[in-house]
């Protein structure tokens, strides 16, 4: 049996992590190495199809690496237990064959191509084309994989800490069509990034730092005028904390039925979740509204304790009202006004982002054009800013920043006339 006909069998008897051949460049690598008594042409199939995966992974130069990475974010029994620091619970057989797996997908991951193709049984046929076959370079593991001697105990580490599967590697996630799906290019945006609102944002803050220490923590409310940076805030707070296992979930307004599907999936993950509803407001005898408020109360289908609900409106009576609502006698017109209010007051936080004074504004203005170190003349500067708030509907943190931008695309395309 020549060594690649004998990881070709390793990688076929995985057990615990048998979802890693079902990513597509380790699925691809052992269809390669089961090809080692193909005919020619198959094998060459084979080897090409292999290398253009590479190629389009950024891999060609570290097969290794990008393969066992796969096992860092791979689910299994051995990496659900682990993330509850549960692994020593495990039948050692398990055990077993998890370090027999991990052993396996590494040496594979490390035979060279000169290797392969020298096992191939009918190289003698490719003698004439065996030089303009394409190379790749093994490379190395991942650091949690290279010692053999605690490679199990490393990898249990790694989900303790990280956690495991699409958790472990994206930190934004959006419900659709029943179930989460990741968002693999969040917004980027730093709670440096924004300017002014700190006594607001230090609420929203401190109250996420509770949550992830394991203190009370409530149900947050973030209302305002729009632009205000109430949905900016958020996303910052989550940029800044996915390293401590904080992970959003937003489900759209229209899917507040599937709430109790959404907590039954994240209920039992290590993860701390913020499930985020954007632009929340409801017509009047809307079912939803009904969904959410007894998820707030605390019904059947109450969050778990690893996930707070924060929501984002621009109006603090989150049912939308008409003036007919407020006919009839005082106690009718009462029962409308406190029916408008009561799911609002079921957030334990509510966080008011008002639209900003002309100070205020200014100040924001200034403070991003530090941060982008643009030069101009103070004054100059403010009275384009007031101008630019004028002329789009008013001031907000949002046309600020939109402001600087315009204005640093505008100086850089003068820098790029004069200079031509």
């Amino acid at each position: 049996m020549t060594i690649t006909e004998k990881y070709a069998l390793l990688l076929s008897s995985l057990s615990v992590y048998r979802g890693v051949l079902q990513h597509s460049v380790p699925k691809a690598y052992h269809r390669l190495l089961c090809a080692h008594s193909a005919d020619p042409h198959d094998f060459v199939k084979a080897w090409s199809g292999y290398f253009s995966l590479l190629c389009d992974k950024g891999a060609a130069d570290d097969v290794c690496g990008y393969i066992t990475r796969t096992v860092l974010f791979d689910e299994n029994a051995f990496s659900r237990a682990a993330v509850q620091k549960k692994e020593h619970l495990l039948p050692q057989e398990l055990l077993t064959a998890a370090a027999c797996d991990l052993d396996a997908i590494v040496c594979a991951g490390l035979l060279s191509p000169e290797l392969i193709l020298s096992d191939y049984l009918y190289k003698d046929q490719l003698a004439e084309i065996a030089g303009s076959l394409p190379r790749w370079r093994p490379g190395k593991p991942v650091a949690q994989l290279a010692d053999k001697s605690n490679r199990l105990s490393k990898t249990a580490a790694f989900y303790y800490t990280n956690g495991c599967g699409l958790f472990a590697r994206y930190k934004a996630f959006i419900w659709r069509d029943g179930g989460i799906l990741p968002v693999k290019h969040p917004d980027s945006i730093t709670l440096d990034d924004l300017k002014g609102y700190e006594r607001q944002r230090g609420l929203v803050l401190d109250n996420t730092l509770a949550f992830l220490n394991g203190l009370s923590a409530n149900n947050c409310l973030l209302y305002g005028d729009k632009g205000t940076g109430k949905s900016s805030t958020v996303k910052a707070i989550v940029n800044r904390y996915c390293t401590q296992g904080l992970r959003i979930v937003e489900i759209p307004k229209e899917a507040l039925h599937d709430f109790p599907l959404l907590v039954d999936r994240i209920a039992s993950v290590p993860m701390k979740f913020i499930i985020y509803i954007d632009d929340l407001s409801f017509q009047k005898q809307d079912d939803r509204y009904a969904s959410l408020k007894a998820v707030l109360e605390g019904g059947l289908a109450a969050r778990p304790k690893n996930a707070l609900i924060y929501a984002t409106s621009n109006r603090r009576h989150l049912i939308k009202e008409s003036f007919s609502d407020r006919d009839g006698d005082d106690m009718h017109r009462n029962d409308s006004i406190q029916e408008s209010l009561s799911l609002s007051d079921r957030f334990g936080l509510s966080v008011n982002f008002s639209v900003p004074d002309k100070q205020r504004y200014l100040d924001i203005v200034l403070a991003l054009a530090r941060q982008r170190g643009l030069q101009t003349d103070t004054q100059t500067l403010l009275a384009n800013a007031e101008r630019w708030a004028l002329m789009r509907g008013g001031r907000s943190p949002r046309c600020a920043r939109q402001f600087i931008d315009a204005q640093f695309t505008h100086n850089n395309n003068t820098e790029v006339t004069e200079n031509g």
